[in-house]
Formats: C-alpha cells, structure tokens, sequence
C-alpha cells in the first residue's frame, strides 16, 4: 500500500523527510478496522509528531490523524461497524497514523461518516470535532441542552478548533458566543461559523469585552498562543470562571489564580493512549457530530484540498499548518494512480 512517512529515524523536525513509502496493508484483529482510507486532514499535531524515531520498532512511522474512508475488514471482536461502511475518524496519536492508503482504528473511536458530506468534507473534522466537544462537555461540563447562560470565549476562532467549536457552543448552548480573530478574513469566518461577536486578539481582548456590554466571561477556551494571551485572560475571565488549554508550555499562571479560575487542560487522544474505560465516548460524540451534520445544525470547515495524497503534498499541509495563518481545515484527498 502507499504510505507517507519515515522509513528510517530522521535526523530533525523538518518535514523534508516525510518520504514516499510502499508498506505491507496490515490486518484487522480484536476490535480493529482496517480502512480505506479516502481523504486526510492536517493538524498542528502533525507537525509536532515530526522528528527523530525513539524506538525503532515504531518504524516505518506513518503521521496523520484524521481520516474518512471504508471499513474493509474487522476485527474478530469488532461490533459496531461491517465491511462497506462509510466512516470518519481521528486515530490514536501512538499507532500508525491515517496518511496510508489502509489504517487500522479501534473500532470505539469510529462513527458513521455523515451521509451528506463527502469524503474530503467528512475528514476536516474528527479531530477538531472532538477536541471541541470534550472541551465544552467534558472538562467545562456544560449541558449541550441550550440551558447554559454566560458567556464563552474562543481564542483562535477561525482555526480547525476554533470554527467547530463555535459551531457546537452556537447550535447546543445559550452561550453569548465570542471568538477571537486578527484579520478581516478571519473575523468573516468566525462570525459565519457560530460567534455573535468576535474581537481582536492582536489588540487587549478584556476592554473590547467591556464594550460590547458583556460582562466578565464564563467560560475561555484558549486554543492558540496561549501564553502571550494569560494577562489579558485573567482580566477578562470572571472569579471561579473556566480556562482551557490545548498549548500549555510557559503558562504564567499568576493573572488567573486570584481569581480562583479552574484551569482545564484537554488532550483527545487520552482516551486511546490510556484505553479509558470510557473510549467509546468518541465514538458516541462523533455520531453525535454526524447526525447534527445530516441535521443542518454543523458544517465541515474544509477551506482548501490538495491532491493526491503524496509525500509532497503532506510537506505543503505541514507548512500552512506551520504558518499561522490558515482558516478551517487543509484536506488532503485521493491516491496518485
């Protein structure tokens, strides 16, 4: 099968490495699936997963984790899903990952692929999609029955997290829905995917709260840059208010401890990697995303496709990824001939 990765240890973090491979297709035991894989997405975790092997036995190492495609075998123990099924997902970061044309997924971590989107749509948003969910519902506790009030904050509103987040607070919460956002493009963006009002994050964020009229924020989810943001954050966030953080390297945490403000910190793949008693839980919330795609209430947030999937194409994603400067979702969808 085709692959993009490393076939031996690279030497540094440069995505001039991930190389063209031609792998064995592998086989679905226990609770796997092996898919097909029709389309991918790029992540910062991408990027950040690039770099030296530790452990050869990890080689050929195979990046990327999100994935739309076909089940085209299970596992002996597997239930949920049959061979034919059209499917999205986002992998586990500590198994090989989906930018092959097969992949072998836990079956818990899998839902049906929304019957009104495609494959390059379907593969925008597992990962961002769960990242999301389990910020607001998970680790905020919020109760996606609209009976929510307050306020919630989305720094980085019109990245892959940041517009399905939005989306979901908008569509399941009472939240005022704020997002942050530095261009013209980007504001456009993140008020067309679910903020009622969105400020500057290149400029102090807490006065242009004070002047919309709203008061001390509820609830923040700092998905990007957090650090230069923390002083603003712990102006702006209520006493006993909610952060949470995706980057947490370097945090000063002095401007929110007077407050009393719990500080959150979300990971997706901890389910996987430590084979939670509650795994399946991803597999409940993305058919839960999937049905409310179906429903009209989400939207995939793709913005741009490449093709076909190739070492040389996986290099391009890495480097908008890199760029901060992208909105949505970069898929990357096909397999050269």
């Amino acid at each position: 099968m085709r692959a993009v990765g490393y076939a031996a240890s690279p030497p540094d973090k440069s995505a001039e490495h991930l190389v063209d491979l031609d792998l064995p297709r592998p086989f679905a035991t226990g609770r796997d699936l092996l898919v097909r894989v029709e389309a991918v997405s790029v992540n910062p975790v991408d990027t950040k997963q690039r770099g030296p092997v530790a452990d050869e036995k990890r080689l050929p190492r195979i990046l990327g984790f999100d994935a739309a495609g076909v089940v085209e075998a299970v596992g002996s123990d597997a239930t949920l899903f049959r061979e034919g099924d059209a499917v999205f997902y986002a992998g586990a970061v500590d198994r090989q990952g989906s930018n092959a044309q097969y992949q072998l997924v836990d079956e818990r971590l899998v839902a049906r692929r929304p019957a009104s989107l495609d494959f390059a749509d379907a593969a925008a948003l597992p990962l961002t999609a769960i990242t999301a969910w389990e910020t607001l519902f998970d680790r905020f506790r919020i109760e996606p029955d609209r009976s929510e009030r307050g306020t919630l904050l989305v720094i980085g509103a019109s990245g892959g997290v940041g517009s399905i987040t939005t989306q979901l607070a908008r569509e399941l919460t009472g939240l005022t829905v704020v997002g942050s956002a530095s261009r013209e493009e980007t504001r456009r963006f993140a008020l067309d995917h679910g903020c009622h009002h969105v400020v500057d994050h290149a400029q102090p964020m807490a006065p242009q709260i004070e002047a919309l009229g709203l008061p001390p924020v509820d609830y923040v989810f700092a998905v990007t840059q957090t650090p230069r943001h923390m002083a603003d954050i712990g102006a702006l966030i209520r006493p006993f208010g909610h952060l949470c953080v995706i980057d947490s390297a370097d945090l000063d945490l002095a401007p929110i401890r007077q407050k009393s403000v719990s500080l959150h910190f979300e990971y997706m793949f901890t389910r996987p990697v430590f084979q939670t008693a509650d795994m399946i839980e991803q597999h409940r919330l993305l058919a839960e995303v999937s049905r409310l795609v179906d429903a009209g209430r989400l939207r995939s947030t793709r913005t741009r496709t490449l093709q076909p999937i190739s070492a040389a194409t996986v290099r391009e994603a890495h480097a908008l990824a890199e760029s901060g400067t992208t909105i949505g979702k970069t898929v990357l969808a096909g397999w050269p001939a």
